[in-house]
């Protein structure tokens, strides 16, 4: 059974957001180191009709464009307004990191791995205490949406923890191109809402400072998909049914460089390739010689190194080993 919240108010932050209410909660945990303010936005909308509240969130790492871009546009859209219950959007926790276009908080540590914080820790760590203690508690399923780090671009997908059925429902019908079993990582946001019962799913696509439209429109479809399996999406937004099942893989391995160059990228991203096809090449400047990069065994590209320069040892592809074939296995 769905959960249901009751239509009492809800607070956040010691605001309190009544059924059938809008409201953007600006919340300030630090200022800057020159005095300005600077207010992370926390978007509320509540139907006057009881339902589950849903959290859409992004730019825990603040160089994640491409997250903040899907959770933009289901507020520019109006998909955030809920048929019933309530809906957050979070574009963008990580602020300061996304003013200066960096991953990490200001302190250098990542907010990721910073949870579930402290009242009177580092900065990440305070930051992550009040978004675990303010937010969390009355949410019951979430988003948190993703890109890949240091150039390096995911197909989307969705990562959630195994032996869970209701999160693997979720995923189902989420249905992104690529799904992996991934463990839940002591410090992570998502580790930390497990523990809260919160039920949620991990999107990744695209790069870090990059937004992609077709990464973006596999987030956004998939949250219609979602909030209409909770009957909570309004009936004027459609959803776009999947051409296909999601591949599900439960075992993948990065591919590293073999040497220092440069990298030329075949294009493979999302692709199945055979052992032994042709993946990059990686070669001096000066001409001097060409280095193949090849696939070690059959699999699906589900992340691939767009930086133009590699060392000796940088990951520069992510294949699967093990594949579930659909998502009905």
């Amino acid at each position: 059974m769905l959960p249901m919240r009751s239509s009492k108010p809800l607070v956040i932050f010691g605001e309190s957001i009544l059924p059938g209410e809008n409201k953007t909660v600006n919340v300030e945990i630090a200022r800057l180191h020159t005095t300005t303010k600077l207010n992370i936005p926390i978007i509320v909308r509540r139907s006057k009709i009881e339902g589950p509240v849903v959290l859409f969130s992004a730019g825990i790492h603040g160089d994640e464009i491409n997250g903040i871009e899907i959770v933009r546009q289901l507020i520019s859209k109006k998909i955030n307004k809920p048929k019933r219950g309530t809906i957050i959007c979070i574009p963008i926790i990580n602020i300061y990191g996304f003013v200066n276009k960096s991953r990490e908080f200001p302190d250098g540590r990542d907010l990721n791995r910073s949870f579930p914080g402290s009242k009177k820790g580092s900065l990440a760590s305070r930051f992550a205490f009040h978004i675990l203690n303010e937010v969390m508690p009355v949410v019951d399923y979430a988003v948190d949406f993703h890109a890949g780090g240091a150039s390096r671009f995911n197909a989307p997908q969705i990562r959630l923890a195994e032996n869970d059925s209701e999160l693997k429902t979720l995923a189902d019908i989420f249905n992104a191109p690529f799904t992996l079993y991934s463990k839940n990582i002591a410090g992570s946001f998502r580790n930390s809402s497990a523990k809260l019962n919160v039920k949620m799913l991990l999107f990744e696509g695209g790069k870090s400072l990059d937004i992609n439209s077709e990464v973006a429109d596999e987030g956004v479809n998939g949250i219609k998909r979602i909030l209409k399996h909770l009957d909570m999406l309004d009936p004027k937004h459609h959803t776009v049914l999947p051409q296909s099942p999601s591949i599900y893989i439960e075992k993948s391995s990065w591919i590293r460089a073999k040497c220092s160059g440069m990298l030329h990228d075949r294009n493979t991203i999302g692709t199945f390739v055979k052992k032994g096809a042709i993946l990059a090449s990686i070669t001096d400047p000066f001409g001097k010689f060409e280095r193949i990069v090849k696939a070690p065994n059959d699999g699906y590209v589900i992340n691939a190194n767009h930086s133009p320069i590699v060392y000796e040892g940088d990951a520069i592809y992510h294949i699967s080993n093990t594949l579930v074939e659909d998502a009905k296995h």
